[in-house]
């Protein structure tokens, strides 16, 4: 029998604690906050990567835990939309809401970069549904962003490479800043490794790997290309007229769709899941033992466009036999998999990462 199981970055994936708890505070001042950055004694992007691979039969394997090698290169990553601060803007509190957004989305690349991730006075989710006081200020997360990522080039880069990691509002934050402050930077330029900016709304021009958003920086089509985009948005089926994801109004231009499972246009490959097992939103005991779930050949991923729509297909395709958990979409089909976007592939995008890093420390 399948199960239907939603990842709710909205309401139970904020694991937690409730609407106003805080784990640390900071005054509500444009000095960069690391949510996560190397020394800090409270790093949400250094957890434990124990993990247990679901088998289709039901059967649960201990994964041997790999041997982390020194990281090369550093990330920089922007949380989604998580803030349950009931203002328009948050303020610079490190609440469980970014903790665990950090720890499901960011925290596993720490294997192989130096995560930097600053806090930002982002839009709340009391924002993006109605229900917020105070006027919407979309200038003051960006600047936060900005100032943080100028002040990683200038006290913690040190020439190295640098992924970008981004999802949802937190991908429109980095696609900003990218198309100002990297795209026509060349010496900043080679400093990309890759983007991965997840669902949100990188465009191209139609039928093209260039343009749109970037004039420069091209969509990434081999393992071993460099300073390159990944970006994408996750349906199970096409994306209704009305969808938030996927479609641009821009004239000449498409939403860019990279498949982390095989990069190349028309490519199909299996996605990797990667999951925490405690923001599985799933009633009675753990799924596992281990802080995190592996499922594979459980999804098969593909760019797909019609409609007007460009989106990343993600087909089921275990048997009706097969006892693993499924995913839902709990925000309703303009929605799609949105807030599965990182994790349905996250071991695809790791190993990318890993390839990525290899080709440009041979630059």
């Amino acid at each position: 029998m399948r199960v239907r199981l939603f990842l709710t970055f909205l309401t139970a994936a904020l694991i937690a604690g409730s609407i106003g708890a805080a784990t640390a505070s900071a005054q509500d001042t444009a000095a960069t906050v690391w949510l996560c950055k190397p020394g800090l004694a409270s790093n949400p992007c250094t957890s434990s990567a124990k993990t247990t691979l679901l088998r289709p039969n039901g059967a649960k394997v201990a994964e041997p835990p790999k041997a982390q090698a020194k990281q090369p290169i550093d990330c920089f990553y922007v949380y989604p939309t998580v803030s349950q601060q009931m203002t328009a803007n948050a303020n610079l509190e490190i609440t469980p809401a970014e903790t665990g957004v950090a720890l499901a989305q960011a925290s596993r690349f720490s294997s192989k970069c130096r995560v930097y991730a600053p806090i930002y006075r982002q839009l709340t989710l009391a924002a993006l549904f109605g229900q917020a006081t105070g006027t919407v200020d979309r200038e003051i997360g960006y600047n936060d962003v900005k100032a943080a990522w100028n002040e990683y080039l200038a006290k913690y880069n040190k020439g190295r490479g640098v992924v970008l990691i981004g999802h949802s509002q937190g991908t429109g934050v980095l696609t900003r800043l990218t198309a100002a402050e990297i795209d026509p930077k060349p010496a900043v330029r080679r400093k990309l490794v890759s983007a991965l900016l997840i669902g949100g709304g990188v465009t191209v021009a139609a039928g093209k790997d260039v343009g749109g958003s970037f004039k420069t920086i091209p969509a990434c089509r081999k393992s071993n290309q460099t300073a390159c985009v990944v970006a994408y948005n996750t349906f199970a089926q096409q994306p209704p007229s009305d969808t938030r994801f996927g479609r641009t109004a821009k004239p000449g231009e498409e939403v860019l769709c990279v498949n982390p499972a095989g990069l190349r246009r028309g490519t199909t490959g299996k996605a990797q899941v990667l999951i925490p097992t405690s923001q599985l939103a799933f009633g009675g005991a753990p799924l596992a033992p281990t802080p995190w779930v592996a499922m594979n050949d459980l999804y098969r991923t593909k760019c797909l466009s019609a409609g007007g729509a460009s989106w990343l297909q993600a087909k089921d395709i275990a048997g009706a036999s097969d006892k693993r958990v499924r995913f839902g979409a709990p925000l309703g089909p303009t929605w799609g998999l949105h807030i599965v976007d990182v994790n349905i592939v996250l071991g695809n995008l790791l190993g990318l990462v890993d390839q990525q890093a290899a080709a440009w420390r041979k630059l």
